[in-house]
């Protein structure tokens, strides 16, 4: 092994601990997985990939604000969570010595998550056959929540551009959204959707993670491409990464499982 010379600088070391904030929603808060923190209503689990990656790496700090039913809008304005209590802007945690920052958010801005998984489930019952989901979002100019993306876009990518002005030395990486439902097929028992709302609701789905990743790419900063990742892991496969409806045990409805939240976890490590 070669000897290091005298005058050869030393290594650095930093002397403090990497200040890392974790901004988003319930796909970051990851209620029911598997120790749930109800108190301040946002649902926020001590096993959700932030708390993961606080383990994994050196000397990190980490506050995690994520919280259950967040949008763009709660990064700079108060949250009103489930339970009714009321959670400071986001964007509160984020100060000039934020080193690290990852940010999942986007599918609860004008309720596109809520409505195309539990209100499309809620409406299968009307019309078990047929696509009554995607006939209550049809507009004169096409399919509401699908042109909603490059709103969506631009709302995370001013979220990004919010964090580089608060947080100008941190790096940020965006973790976008797991894919609900097979390339082909569906599976009634676990996520019952009327026959032609399948196809509909695993549009949006790819449509709002493509759109959050646009945004990532829009601002210059690192993302996580998880539709692309949970290829093989959506709610009909062996091995799923999103809970069904009804829910099984270990998270809550519609929301991820350990795994998933372990392999985002993953790869944001191996980003780093």
């Amino acid at each position: 092994m070669a000897c290091q010379a005298p005058d050869d600088p030393a290594p650095t070391r930093r002397d403090e601990p990497v200040d890392y904030v974790a901004l988003g929603d319930s796909f970051t808060a990851a209620p029911g997985v598997p120790t749930t923190d109800g108190s301040d209503g946002c649902l926020r689990s001590s096993g959700n990939y932030p708390h993961l990656l606080a383990t994994e790496l050196p000397e990190v700090r980490l506050t995690d604000v994520s919280c259950g039913g967040a949008d763009t809008t709660s990064m700079t304005q108060p949250h009103k969570t489930f339970s009714g209590a009321t959670r400071p802007p986001q964007f509160d945690a984020l100060s000039a010595d934020t080193d690290l920052v990852s940010l999942g958010i986007g599918g609860n801005d004008f309720g596109v998550f809520g409505s195309i998984s539990l209100g499309c489930i809620q409406l299968a019952a009307t019309d078990p056959e047929g696509a009554p989901c995607r006939e209550a979002h049809r507009t004169a100019s096409g399919n509401r929540f699908l042109r909603l993306a490059p709103r969506i876009r631009n709302n995370v990518a001013d979220v990004i551009a919010g964090i580089r002005e608060r947080a100008p030395d941190a790096r940020v990486i965006v973790v976008g959204y797991p894919r609900l439902l097979p390339a082909s097929g569906s599976c009634p028992d676990r996520l019952a959707l009327a026959e032609g709302d399948v196809g509909y609701v695993a549009d949006v789905n790819r449509v709002l993670s493509d759109a959050v990743l646009a945004a990532a790419d829009q601002e210059g900063v690192e993302s996580i491409d998880l539709y692309t990742a949970s290829r093989g892991h959506d709610v009909c496969s062996d091995e799923p990464w999103v809970n069904g409806y009804p829910p099984a045990p270990g998270a809550a409805l519609l929301h991820p499982f350990a795994a998933e939240q372990q392999a985002v976890a993953d790869l944001v490590l191996d980003t780093l």
